[in-house]
């Protein structure tokens, strides 16, 4: 009896060995929204691109002090007059349905970008006249004129490669089921609850994949996404609140990682799509006077504690290219008045002003909505779904769009797309012809004193125009369980899960 109790319990002991050594690991990560469509080349949300970077591999990424690096690309090398990129590319490198990626793929999907319907790819590669195969691993970039932004735009969805098959037989439905050369490949997508995906066996750098399977669960309400990551059923979070840094911090099981945002905040005017043709559309007086009746410190202090940045420009106060000879002002009631008085708008001026759902969003919404009332503004805020909010935008259903943008390493990629004329993100439909010139002569300079010159004019021109009026640029807030090894936040805001381990 007592030799059969032994045996048993190495054989259970054996089992319980066997188990753990086979055991799957999860990473489970609650996202902020839904994603639009997982399609590189027709996707345009923040929330989007994170979802991307588990799968969609691009030709260059960024490290943390925004350095280009290689990733499905090994090198790049442009031509004396800035009007050919040679790009060497990565050999051994498949698809997740097994296809190579050389060459042709890496045409493919760059012409997919370039001329698939209602792609928002197209402006980031506009200046592109067509893409040569010089051999199996090597594609040269032939540009129409130089283009200083090419590179930084080939580290995002640009630069995602998307396998040809697929993408040729799925046409406009690619994103339903999107086949990448990622570390992780597509599984299923329940719209509003989850997104699975799971390890690549033939991933380029499989060696430095260590979780099973990536699931991501868009969850709205931030205290939520927190409680949930305190419970144990996430393991990290994006867009911690602000509010919620300290219970972050305070929690020994919880670690917080951050840097500083990209991108900014900001009040989109629909200037030329606006159906009603409202007094805030048809002059800038009136944009003016909005823009003077909030207090961006006193907005930063209410809702983040003070722990995000104020500005007026598309780049942050501490970004290179910041125009400091157009500082942020401060409120100015009396001089917002007397200018909606010269507007001859009738007061209150009353305002359609749709809002993404979200704690945050919803409080920066309440506050801007508080002080405009002390100018002559009645903001009627429309709270409403992510994903539906860019389509309302897209057909000019708003007046005001409260928006976040994620920002990108180059100020092109934070401007030309939403200023100018016919930009597939300008959902206001703002139009300058100056302001235009100068975005256009801005990528054709590589030299930062010239092009800062240029951005330098274009400034003057938005901040009076006010198509945009930037409220301020966010920290990246990621909270993460201390489970979680080997997690780096980088500028961009994305999570990465290369190297990640589970314990």
């Amino acid at each position: 009896m007592r030799t059969f109790r032994v045996a048993a319990t190495a054989v259970a002991l054996f089992v319980s060995l066997s188990a753990g050594a086979f055991a799957q690991t999860t990473l489970r990560i609650g996202l902020a929204e839904d994603p639009d469509m997982l399609d590189p080349t027709l996707g345009r949300t923040y929330v989007g691109r994170i979802v991307f970077a588990t799968f969609c591999d691009k030709l260059f990424d960024i490290d943390e002090k925004l350095n280009i690096v290689p990733q499905l690309a090994l090198s790049h090398e442009t031509s004396a007059d800035g009007k050919e990129m040679t790009i060497k590319l990565r050999p051994n490198v498949k698809f997740h349905d097994g296809e190579p990626f050389d060459a042709e793929a890496a045409k493919f999907s760059l012409e997919r970008h370039l001329n698939f319907p209602t792609s928002f790819r197209k402006p980031e590669l506009a200046t592109v006249d067509h893409v040569d195969v010089v051999d199996p691993l090597t594609i040269k970039l032939v540009l129409k004129t130089p283009y200083s932004p090419l590179i930084a735009q080939l580290t995002d969805r640009a630069g995602m490669m998307v396998s040809p098959k697929a993408a040729k037989e799925a046409g406009d439905k690619f994103g339903l089921k999107p086949v990448c050369a990622g570390p992780y490949k597509f599984v299923e997508r329940v719209q509003q609850d989850r997104i699975v995906f799971e390890k690549f066996a033939d991933y380029w750098n499989k060696e430095n994949v260590f979780i099973d399977k990536v699931v991501l669960l868009p969850i709205v309400d931030a205290t939520v996404r927190l409680a949930n990551l305190k419970s144990g059923g996430l393991d990290l979070i994006e867009r911690v609140l602000a509010t919620d840094i300290k219970t972050v911090q305070a929690d020994p099981k919880l670690k917080l990682a951050t840097a500083p945002d990209l991108g900014y905040l900001g009040l989109t005017i629909n200037i030329n799509n606006d159906k009603n043709k409202g007094p805030l559309s048809q002059s800038e007086k009136v944009r003016q006077a909005l823009d003077l009746s909030i207090d961006r410190d006193a907005l930063n202090q209410v809702v983040f504690n003070g722990e995000f940045t104020p500005g007026n420009q598309w780049i942050s106060p501490v970004h290179p290219y910041y125009q400091k000879a157009f500082p942020v002002r401060g409120r100015d009631i009396a001089k917002a008045k007397a200018l909606l008085k010269e507007s001859g708008a009738p007061l209150p001026v009353s305002i359609d002003y749709m809002v993404p759902k979200g704690a945050e969003n919803e409080a920066v919404a309440q506050v801007i909505q508080s002080m405009a009332a002390e100018a002559g503004f009645d903001l009627k805020i429309r709270i409403i779904e992510f994903a539906t909010s860019f389509k309302q935008a897209q057909a000019g259903e708003f007046q005001v769009f409260q928006i976040n943008w994620s920002g990108r390493i180059d100020p092109d990629g934070n401007s030309y797309i939403f200023l100018h004329t016919k930009a597939p993100q300008n959902d206001g439909g703002y139009s300058n012809a100056e302001a235009d010139k100068l975005m256009e002569d801005a990528r054709l300079v590589t030299d930062p004193a010239q092009r800062k010159a240029l951005y330098e004019k274009m400034t003057k021109i938005v901040l009076n125009d006010e198509p945009l009026i930037y409220l301020y640029h966010r920290k990246l807030l990621i909270a993460h369980t201390t489970k979680l090894e080997g997690y780096k936040q980088m500028p961009d805001g994305l999570v990465r899960v290369i190297g990640l381990k589970l314990k």
